[in-house]
């Protein structure tokens, strides 16, 4: 009967470890996707901003193009860390 008892006790700590392993796993997925959820409702709340600014009278306006002196992208990352 106690060896019945301590092997029964070995196997729940094991489960125990493996729950907890399983549960750190989950957290960091949980931190991962809540990191990425946030960047993109920034992304998300930047092109409503941009969206929002009144039309720029350019003959052209291509990501490659300067706007007063920095790139669309660079325009737009600055307005990300802001």
């Amino acid at each position: 009967m106690r060896q019945q008892l301590e092997k029964r006790l070995q196997e729940l700590k094991a489960e125990l470890v493996s729950g907890q392993r399983a549960m750190a796993e989950i957290e960091t997925q949980q931190a991962n996707l809540q990191a990425t959820l946030l960047r993109i409702s920034g992304a998300i709340q930047v092109l409503k901003e941009v969206l929002e600014e009144p039309l720029d009278e350019t003959p052209s306006d291509t990501p490659d193009e300067s706007v007063n002196g920095a790139t669309t992208a660079e325009a737009l990352s600055t307005k990300l860390t802001s």
